[in-house]
Order: structure tokens, then sequence, then C-alpha cells
């Protein structure tokens, strides 16, 4: 291999600081349903060559272990999904658990055998917190199609076969295309994405909203779901309203409200 050949090998193997941050945006805080770019918790990110060390720091150091340790080992598997990266070190900081968890995360450890009074596992804990998730998107979806002027019969059958992209909008076209609304595409495409990530709405031609069981809403029950799913959304943006108080407090960032 000539020198030009290695050195143009080497180039589309650099691992660049955009790149690992598009990756971790893909790393959510799992009870506040947003991204660690966004929430702004990534402290550092040093490249050595292939291998990466990345530093972030949670609200409070009494943060949930589970939820840290999801986010260090979300860390970990995304940023290592990079081309050209060999290693990824994380480090959480100003933890009351930062030694267990970047011991635990770093060596590849299981959660259970670094935490071994855990009442629950950290599949367990992580499958109740995306459902949750889930419901509070579901909430902001179903908002958005009552307001384009579906009824509620209409919304529990829409399946994501009925969804047809345009720009920022979605044009739904219901059975026969006898009825067709335009809705904003942002709430609709973001719970898609959290259902999906859960098992709800795979089937582009079953209906794409469920209750917190994961089975059909009946039309009878629209508004319980609705009311369920918009305490679910509470719950999540009333918890982030909180952490973004002391995440200020702690660490003078200010973050954007949702």
């Amino acid at each position: 291999m000539s020198e030009d050949e290695s050195a143009s090998g080497a180039s589309e193997l650099a691992v660049t600081e955009a790149a690992i941050s598009e990756r971790l945006d893909r790393v959510y805080d799992p009870e506040l349903d947003r991204s660690v770019v966004e929430l702004q918790y990534v402290e550092d990110v040093t490249i050595d060559d292939g291998h990466v060390t990345v530093h972030f720091v949670l609200p409070t150091a009494w943060c949930s272990p589970a939820f840290a340790w999801m986010m260090a080992t979300g860390i970990r598997e995304e940023v290592g999904a990079l081309a050209g990266v060999e290693e990824v070190s994380v480090q959480l900081l100003d933890h009351m658990h930062e030694a267990e968890i970047n011991r635990g995360v770093n060596e590849d450890l299981p959660f259970e055998e670094v935490f071994d009074d855990a009442e629950d596992g950290i599949e367990d804990v992580r499958r109740v917190l995306d459902e949750k998730a889930r419901l509070a998107r579901q909430y902001h979806a179903i908002t958005a199609l009552l307001d384009a002027g579906l009824d509620p019969e209409q919304i529990v059958g829409v399946t994501p076969a009925e969804l047809h992209p345009m720009d920022d909008h979605v044009a739904i076209y219901l059975h026969d295309e006898s009825v067709g609304v335009l809705a904003p595409a942002e709430p609709i495409t973001r719970y898609l994405e959290r259902a999906r990530s859960v098992g709800v709405a795979s089937d582009p031609e079953a209906p794409m909203f469920a209750s917190a069981d994961g089975t059909p809403i009946e039309p009878s029950a629209f508004d319980t779901v609705r009311r369920h799913s918009r305490l679910a959304w509470s719950n999540v943006s009333g918890q982030a309203g909180i952490c973004a108080s002391l995440h200020e407090a702690r660490n003078g960032v200010q973050l954007k409200e949702v």
C-alpha cells in the first residue's frame, strides 16, 4: 500500500468530535427521555487516535445508579460503534457511586454483579422507563391528531402505513382514503421512534397507539388511555424541571424547556 493510500485510509477512519456528538445524541436519560447532549451532561470528550474518553456529570451526586449505569453503557456502546474507535472509556464524575459504575461499565460487568443489593435487574428497570416514555410521547402524538381534526375512533385505528411524510408534516389518509388530514410530523415521528423500540407499532398495518400493556386501544377506553398518557408526560416533564434546576444550581447549566 502506498503512503497516499495509507493516509487516505487513516483519514476515513479518523474519529471526530462531531461524529462522537452525533452518537452521544442517541443516548437518553431514561427518566427524562432527553439525550445527554441536549441535557448537557457531557463534560468532556478526548480523542487519542482510536481511544476515546467521555466524561459526564449528572444533576446530583445521588441520581439513581441504575439510570447512571444505563447512560454510561449507552455512551460506551454508541461511541464504540463508530468506525475508527478502538476503545471507549466512560467516566462518570461527582457521583456517590462513580467508582462502582465506572469500574463496572468499563470492565463490561453485569449491573447485578456490581450492585448485588439491587432489587430489580437493569433490563426490568429499562423496560418500565421506556414504556413510561412511550406513553408520554403518545400523549403528544394523539393530541396532534385531535388538533388535526381526527376523532378518537379514527385515532385508535391509525396505522403507520396510513402516514405519508410531507416535509415537516405528515398526511394521514384513513381506510379508503376518504378522510385525509395534515398533522405536524415531530410528535408523531418521535412517538413512533420510541414505540418501535418497545415493540409497539412495528407492524405497519396494525394500530400504532396502545394502552400501557401494549394492546390496541378500544374506542371506549380512549379518554382513559389519553389521561394515563398525559400523566406519564406530566411525570416526565415535572421530573425534568426538577433536574434542570438542580443541574443549573450544581453545574451552572441552563436547559431549554420542553
